[in-house]
């Protein structure tokens, strides 16, 4: 009978040790049984402490047959790198083209220099510390995306059993502040914008804006995304450039598969821009470059910035039409859930950003009421 408040010890191991890794999962290790002392380590983690001990079992078992053969002894010699290691990580892992292009430039340019030839079991605490110093200050984002790379990779080997502990404990190191700060963009600055575009592209701001929508989204929408009584625009695939190849793929992630409600005024100007500028067919483009095909963000980026030298807001990138429409959809009273659904968000972190936008800019609104009103 145990004893209230007290726990059953486990019985102490005759032969071999098992031990949980911080992922949960179990290593075992038994002494060589030929002399040498060497600690023999089971080729692969477990799920369960039992799984563990199973095969602790079987290999005393084979030990006390004398059918044991030290078949790790060779292959011991052979050390994975971290370079080997990553290379295996980064394969096994379903990434957008895009994402694997970043994930392999970090690891080329940043990551592989320090790491590229050390053991991955020699990996440690002070080598992560000593490498994130070097990064510099210049590109903040950079060296925060590179840490953070290298942080899951290490995370990996963790799980895997050849790490002991995460290397990679420096707080806030894979976060980074805005390097500039959004002026969210006005409902008349917007039509303004729109009016200063070439005409067959005028639209898009509004739908870009209005939609909250991504570049490589708007720029793939076809004719059969817009409901018939153009409420609705169905967002289901993006366009990215990956070393100057277009590929189409699915949104940035699963909750980027959307269907966005469109504010009723836009019906008129979407009318006219199917009718005039986009061809006959359910999969027509309805942004074209002007040569037929996708549209480069180069040839956007152009056009856009004479657009916003004319209405006076040089600030604004082509990406701040989907903040400015996504805080005045928080302006309009949208919940947590209802932006994140409208942005094609799968947490809450940006969907609370464009709120807490959304209440100073209603404090502004009601600072200008009051000087309209004299007091």
């Amino acid at each position: 009978m145990v004893t209230k408040g007290k726990q059953r010890r486990r019985p102490k191991r005759s032969f071999g040790s098992i031990r949980r890794l911080p992922s949960g999962r179990y290593q075992a290790t038994y002494s060589a049984p030929n002399g040498s002392g060497r600690q023999v380590l089971a080729p692969h983690t477990f799920l369960t402490r039992l799984d563990a001990e199973g095969w602790l079992t079987d290999q005393s078992r084979l030990i006390s047959r004398g059918e044991w053969r030290d078949t790790t002894a060779a292959p011991a010699t052979i050390v994975e790198t971290f370079g080997q290691y990553a290379a295996r990580w980064l394969s096994a892992r379903d990434l957008k083209p895009r994402t694997a292009e970043l994930y392999r430039s970090l690891l080329d340019r940043r990551i592989m220099p320090t790491f590229g030839e050390t053991p991955m079991q020699a990996v440690s605490a002070a080598m992560v510390r000593d490498w994130y110093a070097r990064q510099g200050t210049s590109a903040p984002t950079a060296r925060a995306h590179a840490y953070a790379l290298l942080r899951s990779i290490c995370g990996s080997a963790v799980e895997d059993g050849i790490l002991p502990i995460q290397p990679c404990a420096i707080r806030g190191a894979s976060s980074t502040r805005r390097a500039r700060s959004i002026r969210v963009a006005s409902p008349a600055e917007l039509v303004a914008l729109a009016a200063a575009m070439p005409p067959r592209y005028r639209a898009m701001v509004l739908l870009a804006s209005s939609g909250a929508l991504r570049f490589g989204e708007v720029s793939e929408l076809r004719r059969c995304d817009l409901a018939d009584d153009l409420s609705t625009v169905r967002v289901s695939r993006a366009v990215a450039r990956v070393k100057g190849s277009v590929v189409v793929g699915s949104p940035k992630s699963h909750a980027g598969t959307r269907v966005v409600h469109l504010p009723p005024h836009l019906a008129p100007a979407l009318a006219e821009h199917l009718a005039e500028h986009v061809e006959p067919g359910h999969e027509a483009l309805l942004f074209p470059a002007p040569g037929g095909g996708h549209l480069a963000p180069s040839s956007l980026h152009r056009m856009f910035a004479r657009a916003r030298r004319e209405v006076g807001r040089d600030d604004l990138r082509f990406h701040d039409l989907r903040h400015s429409g996504a805080v005045l959809a928080a302006l309009s009273g949208a919940t947590i859930s209802e932006l994140m659904s409208r942005l094609g968000h799968s947490s809450p972190g940006m969907a609370l950003r464009y709120q807490h936008t959304a209440e100073g800019r209603d404090r502004v609104i009601a600072d200008r009421l009051s000087e309209l009103a004299g007091q």
